[in-house]
């Protein structure tokens, strides 16, 4: 508790902060409201299922799928639920939502790229008996993300994907997981909101484009002519800035054929006025 209040006190904004908390607990506002605002829980997950939601119903999809890469304990998981049924209801689209997982914790790191300095083998073990009970529609698909990739597609056949969060830790196993963006683009919204945990960290991770979960984003865009994962240059782009911004990624699918499909605003002229 008063680390939660020495944190809002220390915030660059105070008055933002709190503001913002009491709206998320009170319920104040819309659902979209809260979400632009960042007054709901993990906001960057709600912001990243609301807007993959809106961008697929523009393009006319009437199901969406979400993917949590790394479930670990599964309070991501959970929360996600809750995002995909509050953007479902105000959206009008159906969310499918899947959790890739060891289900035995992380897996022993390869070498350098995977950071062993900060990772060890079995950090984040699921407990899951206990997830599974209190799990509503999110389908866990447990064992090595290589091999489970393999016949995703063939065992669930997936709605089209809008979503990625990118929890994995390790190099080897987010490049691994990034194999999920070679399937038809019929499984791929053309373009597609995806987050990566641990690419910022602390003066202990030293995060850099030559290890970890951004050399796999790199190895990605360096090996895929037609497909690339950017930074959102909108969000960070904004007056006020959230940490998790840095952290957004969209997946580009050029050659996609529903790319070009006009999605913005008809009207867009600037009357002459004096």
């Amino acid at each position: 508790m008063l680390d939660s209040v020495a944190k809002l006190i220390l915030h660059p904004y105070p008055h933002r902060a709190i503001v913002r908390q009491l709206a998320r607990h009170l319920r104040l506002g819309s659902y979209d409201w809260r979400v632009r605002v960042g007054a709901v829980s993990r906001p960057h997950y709600a912001y990243l299922v609301y807007q993959g939601a809106r961008l697929a119903k523009k393009l006319g999809y009437e199901r969406i799928s979400v993917i949590e890469f790394g479930v670990g304990g599964g309070l991501g998981l959970l929360n996600l639920e809750h995002h995909a049924e509050q953007a479902s209801r105000v959206v009008g689209i159906g969310i499918e939502l899947y959790g890739f997982d060891t289900g035995r914790g992380l897996p022993r790191p390869t070498d350098y790229r995977d950071l062993p300095y900060h990772w060890k083998e079995g950090f984040y073990q699921m407990d899951y008996d206990r997830l599974i009970k209190r799990l509503r529609f999110a389908k866990l698909v447990l064992g090595d993300v290589q091999h489970e990739l393999g016949r995703f597609f063939e065992r669930f056949n997936p709605a089209p994907i809008a979503v990625v969060m990118h929890d994995l830790d390790l190099y080897s196993s987010t490049k691994a997981a990034l194999r999920l963006f070679d399937v038809d683009e019929r499984y791929l919204l053309p373009r597609l909101f995806n987050y990566f945990d641990d690419i910022i960290g602390t003066e202990v991770e030293l995060h850099n484009d030559f290890i970890g979960e951004r050399l796999a984003i790199n190895e990605f865009n360096a090996t895929h002519a037609d497909r690339k994962l950017c930074p959102a240059y909108f969000l960070l782009c904004r007056h006020l800035v959230e940490p998790w911004f840095n952290q957004v990624f969209i997946l580009h699918s050029f050659a996609h054929t529903r790319y070009n499909d006009f999605v913005s605003g008809d009207n867009q002229q600037l009357p002459l006025e004096d």
